[in-house]
């Protein structure tokens, strides 16, 4: 049996959020899955019935262990990337060609001490806060158009809270 291709496969509808702590640094994980050092901000499917925004709390839940935050703003329409082929049929349980993204940025309410990445399904290895445009650097190539476009429509909020 082939791999499927880009056309037989839809989008998977997820949320992505950028999470800041209070001086305006974004928080990105390392992946456990990567065989390249792949750094990327919290992400995850959207489930039947679920928001944006209740998909956001429950994958922070997920995989950092916290939803401890308030969403400060989502951003206008939705955002696509492509899987590289060689990760079609493989990647995202094989079943889409890629993710259509809505991103929300949220404030950052706890403290370091409540990151806690032993979740029941562990994603991330390692974690840390970034200045936001040290962001494209640390990205998988095929994620990097996407991150640029919501470095763009968040960067207003990369400043300490008020």
């Amino acid at each position: 049996m082939s791999k499927p291709g880009y056309v037989e496969l839809p989008y998977r509808p997820s949320v992505g959020v950028m999470l800041l702590d209070r001086e305006g640094r974004v928080f990105v994980g390392r992946r456990i899955d990567q065989s390249v050092e792949g750094w990327q901000m919290p992400q995850g499917g959207i489930d039947a019935g679920e928001t944006p925004h209740e998909a956001a709390r429950r994958e922070l839940k997920e995989e950092i262990g916290t939803d401890k935050c308030d969403f400060l703003r989502e951003m206008d329409g939705w955002l696509s990337y492509d899987l590289p082929s060689h990760l079609i049929g493989v990647a995202l349980h094989g079943r889409f060609r890629g993710q259509r993204q809505k991103w929300l940025a949220a404030r950052f309410l706890g403290t370091d001490a409540d990151i806690n990445l032993e979740t029941h399904e562990p994603e991330f290895e390692a974690w840390r806060w970034i200045a936001m445009d040290e962001l494209p650097s640390l990205i998988v190539p095929f994620k990097r158009d996407t991150y640029k476009k919501v470095i763009a429509a968040f960067r207003d909020l990369a400043m300490p809270a008020a």
